[in-house]
């Protein structure tokens, strides 16, 4: 049985190291020069690979249903044996993010690329697929220099975010020709945007903070974690969480010592611009001081700084896709319901998740369920 597997990121790797284990002839079809280009930047350049903390919940789809009964089909712990079982160790932070012993994603994508060359699959890389059409036996794909039929084709050519990996969004039309539709497309885990002026001055800032989404005076989102002043708004990994909820005009409320009730903040805070010395960076001190109207103003800020979101940084900086080929466009195993023998895996597919190895988990989990159904 001939597979080809279009698309050389986490998913398609994984999805080809899975059927050729399982004694199938596999091909795997990349437009740039390297496999695995994304996944060697994921968790910030460390490779948070998934999150012992997995639930339907921490994700955003079109059917939470058949998500849900994907991710039971492939565990975190089944992420780590798969991985382990190429050699390396895998272990959990204190907020169950599971990164490589040695912290390094590059050492991820080189531990796939060596089973891939363990395993004979051939890759063609530099091989943008332009089309991809049924053939009399099976499924044609071509590209510019070469072309091929095969009994099965796997569509894991990611979504639209980060362009400087090659996934520019193009990969979708070849899904539309055999009818399939397109939920629109947006950028998530990206930074989010403010007035400049309303940041001026902060930009380097990083604060273990607290952080709230409001919208219309109703919080719809919370979450912990770093918060990072730029020119033009905020990043780190709190925000990059809050952007798979926040939307122009919601109101950003931004806790900067959320372990520290307000009752000890009226002891410890002093008169003057240096007031806040050991309580927050200097820089951030100076900027409160000026912005508050009084020292009542000033404790408040402390606890609830307000940011209105204007937008995101786009694409070229997002690190996910939100939107892509419905899941019920879908059977369970991934194949497209109008066209028998083309399936799909990863990012192309209308699923996004939180930040906290949520996406690269479910590229290895959709990998999966569409191997065992081919298989």
């Amino acid at each position: 049985m001939k597979i080809t597997v279009i698309g050389g990121g986490a998913a398609g790797m994984a999805c080809a190291i899975l059927l050729a284990r399982s004694q199938k002839s596999v091909t795997i079809l990349e437009r740039g020069e390297r496999l695995g280009r994304k996944l060697s930047a994921t968790g910030n350049g460390q490779g948070n690979v998934t999150n012992v903390r997995m639930d339907a919940s921490f994700y955003h789809t079109d059917d939470g249903d058949k998500l849900a009964r994907i991710l039971a089909g492939f565990l975190p712990a089944d992420v780590v044996a798969f991985l382990e079982s190429m050699g390396g160790i895998f272990l959990p932070d204190g907020r169950g993010r599971v990164y490589p012993a040695g912290r390094q994603a590059s050492a991820v994508t080189d531990l796939m690329r060596r089973e891939l060359s363990r395993l004979g699959v051939r890759v063609v890389t530099g091989a943008r697929v332009a089309v991809l059409s049924r053939a009399a036996r099976g499924l044609r794909a071509v590209w510019e220099g070469g072309e091929c039929v095969s009994d099965a084709v796997v569509l894991a050519a990611g979504g639209a975010a980060a362009k400087n990996f090659g996934t520019d969004g193009t990969a979708y039309a070849l899904a539309q020709a055999f009818g399939h539709t397109v939920a629109p497309l947006s950028p998530v885990l990206v930074q989010l945007k403010c007035d400049p002026s309303a940041v001026r001055g902060l930009k380097g800032i990083r604060m273990d903070a607290g952080l709230r989404v409001v919208r219309g005076g109703k919080q719809i989102y919370a979450c912990r974690g770093d918060v990072l002043f730029t020119e033009s708004g905020v990043s780190g990994d709190a925000v990059f969480r809050a952007s798979s909820y926040a939307a122009a005009g919601d109101v950003l409320w931004i806790d900067f010592l959320p372990d520290v009730p307000p009752e000890r903040l009226q002891s410890a805070v002093r008169a003057g611009e240096d007031g806040l010395l050991c309580i927050v960076p200097n820089g951030l001190g100076r900027f409160l001081y000026k912005r508050a109207q009084g020292r009542e103003e000033l404790l408040s800020l402390l606890k609830a700084f307000p940011l209105t979101v204007t937008g995101t940084l786009g694409f070229d900086y997002a690190q996910a896709t939100r939107g892509g080929i419905p899941l019920a466009e879908t059977d369970d195993g991934l194949q497209s319901i109008f066209c028998r023998g083309l399936y799909f895996a990863g990012e192309v597919l209308n699923a996004d998740g939180e930040c906290g190895g949520y996406n690269l988990h479910w590229a290895f989990a959709s990998a999966h369920a569409a191997a065992e159904a081919i298989g």
